[in-house]
């Protein structure tokens, strides 16, 4: 569900499957692995999240107010209008830059 790359300037995390309640175990393993990461970009790598739900929000707000704390940017690419929905609602947009500009490999281009 969790892939971590890092680069040495940036760290990407690639989310699959549901971003929700199902997921929680795993949310404190990868922020302490993202924490122990000195990179000043985090990107977050929605294109393979199916479902997001306020648990799934409250994970990638948590690690957007730990990267602000810590200086990191964060950006979400591939984040669906459900998703962003999701974070608008819960108030959060403003603590992420959205990468508008890529498109998702599953992504149909217009004909």
């Amino acid at each position: 569900m969790f892939e971590i790359a890092t680069t040495p300037m940036a760290t990407t995390v690639a989310i699959s499957g549901d971003l929700d309640l199902s997921a929680r175990d795993q949310f404190l393993e990868v922020a302490a692995r993202l924490t122990s990461l000195r990179r000043s970009l985090l990107t977050i790598d929605l294109c393979d999240v199916r479902f997001m739900d306020s648990t799934g929000a409250a994970f990638l707000i948590s690690l957007a107010e730990t990267g602000q704390r810590r200086g990191w940017l964060t950006v979400l690419r591939g984040c669906s209008e459900a998703n962003r929905f999701v974070l608008d609602v819960c108030g959060a947009t403003h603590l992420f830059r959205f990468d508008n500009e890529h498109i998702c490999r599953h992504t149909k281009s217009p004909a």
